[in-house]
């Protein structure tokens, strides 16, 4: 059996899970009317990019589409499906041979067949030649409008593409949908890459310290991530915030790149996640620098903890996520007024908007090969809510069996939504100002798990200390 690996001690992924994923599309696809017994689908990979005009690329990282069907390294290639057999055909680069001086060994195309355990493999100047023999009817290509970013997946596009019958408007929406559902393979990947991540978090905040900067704790944990856990890559800019930087959701961009001496007392809001065979973590730890809680910090921290374990005693199969946003919403509004913060109707408040101005994002969002991954709104559905902080869901789906997501509530102090509040009568009536002035430069708390769904509950793959009680403990063993 062939197996993707890293190296010694790191997870084998074998092959036949993206044959498995192959088998899954072309399942679903075989349901549509347009699709008869000489349909094929094609999926174009990625291809390496220049960075700028230079003659140096960017570390590759394969399609996410074409990863999940056919986890191939190299870039420049394409993947075929004949949909009724499920017979899976690689196209690969004809390469010159001055290749190998630079690049070393050039796999031939039994080589290649048995590395990825496809049925058949051709170089890719061959596509048309391919197609033109099998007398395909119908190819059907993947375009559709990523929800998270709304930029558009490109179809495949290949020398005389033209001569034949293309359709990009079915594939989409079922590939995505496929994805939605984690198989026993992936959910075992996925549980890998959370548990290094998890460990890698777990060495900053043995190893963070007053007088640091933010980024010697990302490199920190990106060196753990690559050294024991062979995650070449990450799954998004690492966020390493600090003191007031911990309100900026999505702290550590080229602008802001983690940059800031930490200081004792500061709270540390670390968002960081590994990539493994281009499957995503994303986990979120706040913990005081020093290791030990203010009663302020102590405050802001439980009342996050609580509405993340409210979401993660309730979530299950059948559960709809919105109800899950309002329901950690609720617990952490709740908390802030038994802390004096707030006053009033925790309900009404919600209906207000006031939720948003403490936590402006979702609760969370779906998770696999890409961190935000698909399938949040396929084909306009379900609607995206229109409330505060609700229009921010990256996905407001009903729970099922398989879905893997974060569960994420954060409570920050931003400076424009602070004065927003302040200035809206609607919200003020809600606020006890002075002890809301108070929290101005706190910064923020985010508590961010990964969680597999099932029939009756859920699973957590994050594990790292969570209550203060455990941080504390942990960070101050010598």
């Amino acid at each position: 059996m062939a197996f993707f690996k890293m190296g010694p001690g790191t997870l084998e992924i074998p092959m036949t899970m993206f044959r498995n994923n192959r088998n899954k599309v072309a399942r679903e696809m075989k349901n549509h009317k347009l699709v008869d017994n000489k349909s094929y689908i094609l999926l174009q990979g990625g291809n390496d990019v220049s960075f700028n005009d230079t003659d140096v690329d960017y570390l590759f990282r394969q399609e996410s589409y074409f990863q999940y069907m056919f986890g191939v390294k190299e870039p420049g290639c394409y993947g075929a499906v004949h949909i009724e057999s499920g017979k899976s055909i690689l196209f690969v680069p004809r390469l010159p041979d001055e290749y190998g001086v630079w690049m070393g060994h050039i796999n031939t195309l039994d080589e290649f067949k048995k590395i990825y355990q496809v049925d058949e493999v051709f170089y890719c100047d061959e596509l048309s030649k391919f197609f033109e023999e099998v007398q395909v009817s119908v190819i059907f290509t993947l375009c559709g409008i990523n929800t998270d970013s709304n930029l558009q997946s490109k179809p495949a596009t290949f020398t005389g593409i033209d001569k034949f019958i293309c359709n990009c408007d079915v594939l989409h929406s079922v590939i995505a949908e496929c994805r939605v559902i984690k198989s026993t393979e992936e959910i075992e990947v996925l549980r890998y890459v959370a548990k290094i991540s998890s460990d890698a978090h777990k060495e900053v905040m043995k190893s963070i310290k007053p007088g640091m900067t933010e980024y010697q704790c990302e490199s920190i944990f990106l060196n753990y991530c690559y050294y024991n856990g062979g995650c070449r890559h990450v799954s998004y800019t690492c966020i390493c915030g600090t003191g007031h930087n911990s309100s900026v959701l999505h702290y550590g961009h080229a602008s802001a790149p983690n940059t800031r001496i930490i200081k004792d007392g500061d709270m540390c809001l670390f968002d960081m996640g590994g990539n493994y065979a281009g499957y995503a973590a994303d986990i979120t730890c706040s913990f005081p620098v020093n290791g030990k809680f203010t009663e302020k910090q102590k405050f802001i921290y439980n009342a996050v903890l609580d509405a993340r374990n409210a979401v993660l005693k309730a979530a299950k199969e059948g559960v709809s996520w919105v109800d899950m946003h309002y329901l950690a919403n609720k617990v952490m509004l709740g908390c802030l007024k038994d802390g004096n913060m707030l006053k009033g109707d925790v309900d009404e408040m919600i209906a207000s908007g006031l939720n948003a101005i403490f936590q402006p994002h979702g609760l969370g969002h779906l998770i696999g090969l890409d961190v935000h991954d698909v399938g949040g709104y396929l084909n306009g559905e379900p609607e995206r809510p229109k409330e505060p902080g609700f229009n921010k869901l990256r996905f407001a789906r009903v729970l099922k069996e398989g879905m893997y997501v974060t569960v994420e509530p954060g409570c920050y102090f931003i400076d424009y939504l602070m004065d927003k509040a302040l200035g809206d009568p609607n919200l003020l009536k809600f606020i006890n100002r002075e002890v809301f002035e108070d929290f101005r430069s706190f910064g923020g708390v985010r508590i961010e798990d990964c969680v597999l769904i099932k029939k009756d509950g859920c699973e957590n793959f994050a594990i790292v200390p969570r209550t203060v009680e455990e941080i504390e403990a942990f960070m101050n063993v010598k």
